[in-house]
């Protein structure tokens, strides 16, 4: 993968989506963030810093406060020392409560964390016309698109009035 980023086209604009590894214990998962940003910093022209996937269990965990705080201090602090620092972007949840939407933003803030992408997939059923049977079958994993469509917009209204307008957001997941 790194060779295929290392011999893009001039002018292509790529983003590291990093992430941590599905068997990395929470505890560790700054490690992954870590190494990641390391081994694609010279590859890609911005990271965003996932913590919402729904396929990695536990991943969501990460979205709260402290363990947050711990990855994404410790992304700035390698970035800011580095020649040439690299955006940095959360990637979160439609699931989070509005009130951790908020703590995300504070801390967003904070650290001077470069933006949003909001929001992910939803691991929510509600609403969806397909049966239970039908959803058991396909199994865990996200939705987007249309059943998400009003949370994703109400979450970039909550983070563009808290945030104002300086807060670099993307709108991804049901955005229309």
């Amino acid at each position: 993968m790194r060779a295929r980023l290392e011999t893009r086209p001039e002018g292509l604009i790529v983003g590291g989506n990093i992430g941590k590894n599905k068997d990395t214990p929470d505890a560790s998962a700054a490690d992954d963030y870590t190494t990641c940003f390391r081994g694609l910093h010279e590859c890609v022209d911005y990271f965003v810093v996932n913590v919402s996937s729904p396929n990695t269990p536990g991943l969501r965990g990460l979205q709260d406060r402290e363990p947050l705080k711990r990855i994404l201090g410790g992304l700035q602090e390698i970035n800011q020392g580095l020649k040439t620092p690299r955006p940095i972007l959360l990637k979160i949840a439609p699931d989070l409560s509005d009130e951790k939407i908020l703590d995300a933003v504070a801390l967003v803030t904070e650290l001077h964390i470069n933006g949003i992408v909001a929001s992910n997939t939803t691991i929510s059923r509600e609403g969806l016309r397909t049966t239970a049977d039908e959803l058991d079958a396909i199994g865990a994993g996200g939705v987007s698109g249309v059943p998400v469509r009003q949370r994703a917009n109400d979450i970039m209204s909550v983070i563009r009035e808290t945030a104002g307008s300086d807060m670099t957001l993307i709108g991804v997941g049901g955005i229309d």
